[in-house]
C-alpha cells in the first residue's frame, strides 16, 4: 500500500512515517473543520455576546503556548509521539465536553477554551517537531503543500456537511451530531498514530536561551517578528469573519457554502504552490499574496450579499496557500541553519508557537478594547481592517532572510 502510494506520489525518498503524519494531519483537519467554525456559532446562539467569544478565544491562546512549553519539556524526556497523542486525546475530550454541557457551553466558555488551548498546544508542538524531524528541505514544500490540499479537502466538506445537518435539524440537535463525528475522528487519529516511529530527545530543555538567540541570530528575530505579525490577524480573523458572515445571513448552510468556496481555491492552490515555488520565488510570493489578502479584507466588509463574501472566500482560498507554503518553509529553513538546531529544535518551536500567540493575544486585546468604547456593529469592520494588514506585514520582516535552505539537514 505504502509503496504504491509513493509511486502515485512520484516521491521516492517520501518516508511511511511521513505519509502517516500527512494522514494524521488530514484527519485533525477533518475533525477540526468540521466543528471548530460552529463552536463559535454555538456560542454566540446561547449568549449572544461579542465579550464571551472573545474570552473564549483569549482563553485558547493563553493555554495554547502555555501548554507548548509544557509539551516541549515533556518532548525533551520522552517519546514525542506520546505528546501528539496527548493532544489529539485532549482535543477529543474538549468536543465531548461541549456534548456534556450542551446548552450550558457559554456559560463554561473560559473552561471550554482553555481546554482547546491545551489540546493545540500538546498537539501542535509534537506536530511541528515531528515534520521537521520527519521532513529534509527538499521535501518540504511537498510535505506543507500536500497537508494544506488534506486541509482544503476539510475544509471543503466539514463545514458544508455540518452546515447542512444543523440547517436541517431542530434546535441544538445538529451541532451535537457534528461534535460527535469530531469526537470519532480524533479518536481515529489517536489509533493512526500508533503507527508512527518511537522518537526520543535528548538534552535539557532550554527554551530561555533560544529566547535570546534573538540577540545572536537575526534572521531568527526577524521570523519570530514576523509570526506577530500573523499572530495579530489570525488572532481576530479566526472567530470574528465567521461570525459576521453568520450574522449577515443567518444561516449555518451558508457559511458552510463559504468555507467551500474558500477550501476550494486553496485545495487546488495548495496542489500547485508546493509545485511553483521555489525558495527563491518564496519572498515574492509572500508579498504579492499578503498584499491581495490586505486588499481582500475590503470586500469583505462592504459584503451584503452572498455573491460578494462567495469572492472574498475565492481570493483568500487563492492566496492564502501562495503565503503560507513558503513561510512555513522559510521558518523552518531558518530554524534549520539556527545555533544547535538538532538539539534544540524542540525549543525553537515554541518560541515560535508563544510569538505566534503574543500576536494572536494583541489581536483579541484590540477587539475587546474597540468593542467596550464602541458598538460592535459599527466598530468591528475598523478592527479587521486595523488587524487584517498582519499577513502584509509579514513580508517587511522577512525580507532580508537569507532564503536560501539549508545546506545540512537536523533530522
Amino acid at each position: 500500500m505504502m509503496s504504491k502510494l509513493r509511486t502515485w506520489l512520484s516521491r521516492q525518498n517520501v518516508s511511511r512515517d511521513l505519509l502517516l503524519l500527512l494522514l494524521i494531519g488530514g484527519l485533525y483537519s477533518l475533525g477540526i473543520f468540521l466543528s471548530s467554525t460552529f463552536v463559535n456559532i454555538y456560542l454566540w446562539k446561547q449568549s449572544n455576546s461579542y465579550t464571551d467569544i472573545a474570552l473564549y478565544n483569549l482563553s485558547i491562546y493563553i493555554f495554547q503556548p502555555l501548554t507548548f512549553i509544557v509539551a516541549g519539556r515533556w518532548a525533551k524526556k520522552m517519546d514525542r509521539v506520546i505528546v501528539l497523542r496527548t493532544g489529539v486525546t485532549v482535543l477529543s475530550l474538549f468536543f465531548l465536553t461541549v456534548l456534556v454541557v450542551g446548552e450550558r457551553a457559554a456559560s463554561f466558555n473560559l473552561m471550554l477554551g482553555a481546554l482547546l488551548g491545551i489540546g493545540y498546544g500538546f498537539y501542535w508542538l509534537a506536530y511541528n517537531v515531528l515534520t521537521f524531524e520527519i521532513t529534509e528541505p527538499d521535501t518540504r514544500d511537498f510535505f506543507n503543500g500536500f497537508l494544506g490540499v488534506l486541509q482544503s479537502l476539510g475544509g471543503m466538506t466539514g463545514p458544508l456537511l455540518a452546515g447542512f445537518i444543523i440547517s436541517r435539524l431542530n434546535n441544538f440537535t445538529g451541532y451535537t451530531v457534528i461534535f460527535s463525528a469530531s469526537f470519532a475522528l480524533f479518536i481515529v487519529a489517536v489509533l493512526v498514530s500508533f503507527g508512527l516511529s518511537r522518537r526520543k530527545a535528548r538534552g535539557n530543555f532550554s527554551f530561555r536561551r533560544i529566547i535570546t538567540e534573538r540577540k545572536h541570530n537575526v534572521d531568527w528575530k526577524r521570523i519570530l517578528n514576523a509570526h506577530v505579525a500573523q499572530g495579530f490577524r489570525e488572532g481576530t480573523f479566526l472567530f470574528a469573519v465567521s461570525i459576521w458572515i453568520f450574522l449577515l445571513t443567518k444561516n449555518e448552510l451558508s457559511l458552510g457554502v463559504f468555507n467551500l468556496v474558500y477550501s476550494g481555491f486553496s485545495f487546488m492552490f495548495y496542489f500547485l504552490v508546493s509545485r511553483w515555488v521555489k525558495p527563491k520565488r518564496r519572498k515574492t510570493s509572500i508579498f504579492i499574496s499578503g498584499l491581495c489578502l490586505y486588499v481582500s479584507v475590503v470586500i469583505l466588509l462592504f459584503s451584503s450579499t452572498m455573491p460578494l463574501l462567495l469572492l472574498y472566500a475565492a481570493v483568500a482560498g487563492v492566496f492564502f496557500p501562495l503565503l503560507y507554503v513558503p513561510y512555513v518553509s522559510l521558518t523552518y529553513d531558518v530554524i534549520g541553519r539556527s545555533w544547535n538546531a538538532a538539539e534544540m529544535r524542540i525549543e525553537y518551536i515554541v518560541v515560535r508557537e508563544i510569538f505566534l500567540n503574543m500576536g494572536r493575544v494583541l489581536s483579541i486585546l484590540v477587539f475587546l478594547g474597540a468593542i467596550t468604547f464602541i458598538p460592535p456593529e459599527t466598530g468591528i469592520p475598523y478592527i479587521l481592517l486595523l488587524v487584517g494588514g498582519g499577513h502584509f506585514l509579514i513580508y517587511f520582516f522577512i525580507r532580508g532572510i537569507d532564503s536560501k535552505p539549508p545546506r545540512v539537514t537536523h533530522n
